[in-house]
């Protein structure tokens, strides 16, 4: 650690001794314990989950690549691991310990709205973040604490303002988070919009708060973006089978396509079928949304439904009854699909949220919690990247037609080619 970084973290000489590098074993060496107990546990979760053959269909694969920690005594490198999921189900492993967003932030300032989802009380981040980044948290008292989430809760509100006119989004993920987290009348739910821009950029959109997911409360959300000067709709929007957002969609977005989200109809299926049967309807579930085609995946489609239709009329039920609009990805670029299948930039970027303890015994105000909250999602931001095949993004907005991920090319637009290029 050079003494420009050792300046960075707030000390004042370089640190190079030899009871330093115990130390700094000693942290990787528990901190990577603690994240393989984790795993364990995390792989308890699904012994029962095998596939037709007998298999595990979740187990241990390798690591993510290495990442540094920032501690009391340097930065401590930790190998976070990685699992795979056989049956397609989209089942990941997330550190609470180490969440990918906490292990990068460079500022106590980007750790506190986490540290205080998780049970961390306002009198005890002094002493929790001196155990965690040393020096740096002198001076963090209540007070200051205070002072600061009443900061955070002032950037919300001016971001929740902010003017959207020159501001044009293609696809939308849309999802309501219940969290245990109290506020001062109820538990709240959090409406998310994360949306992709002209130029494929994930950007938080819209975060707002309600008690349940009605179509007034999802419709609010819509409307108010449009009077901030969002006047374009966006092309397709990803969600649940909340049925509030969809109406809110139908009439605010009536042009907006509907995709339902994979993983939690998956989820949904799942729950209508005995614990022995499931590794083989997830088979059959991902036969459907891993189709080359759309024609290869409405066939899939019926062989599942002849598969559990009569014994499991339910499960079969759930999975029918959304056809179209699970199917609808296959109208846009190939190279898009991995993303607007699934809402999963909403569920991995709020999972905190969503699995918060519940050690705090004090509930929180509305502006608060939405200043935390705020403060995280724009702590994960920074991590998100660009959806793949973003220079495609341009054919969407134009409107071309794609069919089974690719561009349709019609006659007159051939003609018009051919004319351009002979002029």
């Amino acid at each position: 650690m050079n003494k420009d970084k050792a300046k960075e973290w707030g000390n004042t000489e370089a640190i190079n001794d030899p009871l330093t590098d115990l130390l700094r074993t000693g942290a990787k060496a528990l901190i990577q314990q603690a994240v393989e107990a984790e795993l364990q546990a995390f792989l308890g979760d699904y012994t029962q989950v095998t596939d037709l053959q007998g298999r595990l269909t979740v187990v241990r694969n390798g690591y993510l690549p290495e990442r540094a920690i920032v501690t009391g005594v340097d930065n401590v490198t930790v190998k976070i691991p990685k699992v795979r999921d056989r049956s397609g189900g989209g089942v990941k492993f997330n550190s609470t310990l180490v969440p990918p967003y906490v292990r990068k932030a460079q500022r106590v300032a980007a750790a506190l709205p986490w540290l205080y989802l998780r049970g961390i009380s306002t009198g005890d981040m002094q002493e929790t973040l001196s155990v965690l980044v040393g020096d740096e948290a002198k001076g963090l008292s209540p007070t200051a604490v205070s002072r600061l989430k009443a900061q955070w809760a002032e950037e919300y509100q001016s971001w929740n303002n902010r003017d959207l006119t020159k501001e044009r989004y293609v696809y939308v993920w849309a999802d309501g988070i219940y969290s245990t987290l109290r506020g001062e009348d109820d538990r709240l739910c959090l409406l998310v919009i994360i949306g992709v821009n002209e130029q494929g950029e994930k950007r938080l959109l819209a975060l707002s708060d309600c008690y349940r997911e009605s179509k007034a409360s999802w419709l609010s959300v819509l409307q108010d973006m449009q009077a901030r000067g969002l006047q374009e709709a966006p092309k397709l929007a990803t969600g649940d089978g909340a049925l509030g957002f969809w109406a809110a969609i139908n009439e605010a977005w009536p042009t907006t396509r509907q995709q339902r989200c994979w993983v939690h109809k998956t989820a949904n299926v799942l729950a209508a079928l005995p614990d022995s049967i499931q590794g083989k309807a997830k088979a059959g579930l991902k036969e459907i949304w891993m189709a080359e085609t759309k024609a290869q995946a409405e066939t899939a489609f019926d062989s599942f439904q002849r598969n559990f239709e009569a014994k499991y009329p339910k499960a079969a039920g759930v999975l029918a009854k959304d056809r179209e609009s699970l199917l609808a990805f296959y109208d846009f670029p190939a190279e898009h699909w991995l993303h607007i299948r699934t809402t999963n930039p909403i569920e991995s970027s709020f999972a905190t949220i969503r699995h918060r303890t519940t050690r705090t015994k004090n509930c929180v105000s509305r502006s608060t919690l939405m200043g935390l909250v705020f403060q995280l999602a724009l702590t994960a931001e920074k991590s998100w990247r660009k959806i793949q095949g973003f220079k495609r993004i341009p054919e969407v907005i134009e409107g071309i037609r794609f069919h089974d991920g690719i561009a349709i090319i019609t006659e007159a637009e051939k003609m018009e080619e051919t004319q351009q290029m002979a002029a």
